[in-house]
């Protein structure tokens, strides 16, 4: 029995029109055209990366912030202190190689590790939601009504862009709604926010959307003065400028009392 198309010697099929060496050169063409295709989607590609990279440029020139969440991933926190102390001892001790630094001098060995402690220990602290200062209201049994400012706070930060310090003032104003703080608190929101990577612009809005939630109240005023490094040592090399911006809910959208507070911080 013959079954139709298996017989092994059977003759190419010629299409209505195209001869069968048409075909394969047809299909040549078509193939070429494809790789072309290929090269200039490569193209557009690596093209649209080098606008992803001078785009990056700018934002971080201009100490633009993308959200006012820290950018952090869901994975963040998998590793353990030590394990990330470790990774990160290994990671600068390979920068400082690669900057022609000699790592057997005694001045030299252990900043790797003291780094790598620092960063996760100290200044950057504040990535971990663990580190958050804990809070506890008391009743406003003397029934204070007007404002409260802690001016003056003192805070260190990095700036996310180029990992150097802002450093500064913060100063805080609420209005009691039945309840009150510790003030030490206020100086412990401001530093929790301020150990992390940042953009000034973020860490104005994170202080005072968090002392909205733990106040329980509206009437939140946060401003930030401070100067930041990579402006003063690097870039510009302006050594003499300051960064002030502010946050305002409430009753401070007001005129009148957004004004008594900015009178009482300067």
């Amino acid at each position: 029995m013959k079954l139709n198309g298996t017989s092994s010697n059977a003759q190419p099929k010629k299409v209505e029109g195209i001869h069968n060496h048409d075909k394969q050169v047809s299909q040549t063409s078509t193939t070429s055209n494809k790789k072309k295709q290929v090269k200039k989607t490569t193209k557009q590609v690596q093209l649209t990366e080098k606008e992803q990279e001078e785009k990056s440029q700018i934002i971080g020139e201009n100490h633009i912030a993308t959200s006012i969440e820290t950018p952090l991933r869901k994975d963040a926190f998998e590793l353990d202190d030590a394990t990330k102390i470790e990774k990160i001892a290994d990671h600068f001790k390979e920068i400082m190689d690669i900057l022609g630094l000699d790592l057997t001098d005694d001045s030299l060995q252990g900043t790797p590790k003291r780094v790598a402690k620092m960063y996760v220990q100290e200044i950057f602290k504040g990535l971990n939601p663990e580190n958050k200062p804990a809070t506890k209201m008391f009743d406003n049994k003397f029934g204070y009504n007007q404002l409260l400012v802690e001016k003056n706070i003192s805070f260190h930060s990095h700036c996310e862009h180029h990992f150097v310090p802002i450093h500064g003032k913060a100063h805080i104003a609420y209005i009691s709604n039945n309840g009150v703080v510790g003030l030490s608190k206020l100086h412990r929101i401001v530093d929790y926010f301020a150990r992390r990577p940042q953009v000034q612009e973020r860490l104005t809005n994170q202080i005072g959307e968090e002392l909205k939630k733990m106040l329980e109240t509206e009437d939140i005023a946060v401003v930030l003065d401070a100067a930041h490094m990579c402006v003063s040592m690097r870039g510009i090399q302006d050594q003499t400028s300051t960064t002030i911006t502010s946050f305002y809910s409430g009753k401070f959208n007001e005129e009148a009392t957004r004004s008594e507070f900015l009178k009482y911080i300067q």
